[in-house]
């Protein structure tokens, strides 16, 4: 069998790119914003096209990831547009990006909330920067405080 390469979303935003978006949206947010079914139903069908695995493969899997039954003809109404009574099920979203390898679902749910979605190691890469950030501001703080001390310290020998 051969090998499956990774595929790169190219139409995935850049980090600089969702937050010039986030920027930009009105802080009172206008009535019905907030339906994103038919966004959502699309992303999660993105999801499955690009996975490499069938639908029944997906299933399965996730089934195996959650310990419930879940069916191919589960997959097709969470992803209709005609379905309107049929949504997926938030509890079922870390599984589905597992099975699929995709994260669109995820990360177009977390723009909608205003928040970032990263893979581990971008998060991991973002939490040492914020350390490296708060390291940098005490290292200010004492360095003001050494220079305190020393003017204080040369008034009282004068």
């Amino acid at each position: 069998m051969p090998k499956q390469r990774k595929r790169i979303d190219i139409n995935q935003l850049s980090i600089f790119d969702a937050i010039r978006e986030i920027a930009v949206v009105p802080s009172s947010p206008s009535p019905g914003s907030y339906d994103i079914d038919k966004a959502f139903r699309e992303e999660i069908s993105r999801a499955l096209k690009a996975c490499p695995s069938s639908r029944y493969q997906v299933a399965a899997r996730m089934s195996e990831l959650v310990g419930q039954d879940i069916t191919k003809t589960m997959l097709d109404s969470w992803t209709a547009e005609s379905k309107e009574q049929h949504r997926f099920p938030a509890i079922f979203l870390p599984a589905y990006c597992e099975a699929t390898g995709q994260t669109g679902p995820l990360v177009m749910l977390g723009q909608s909330a205003k928040v970032f979605v990263m893979a581990g190691p971008d998060a991991l890469r973002a939490d040492i920067r914020r350390d490296e950030e708060a390291i940098h501001e005490i290292q200010k703080r004492r360095m003001k405080k050494t220079a305190l001390l020393e003017a204080m310290e040369s008034g009282e020998e004068g």
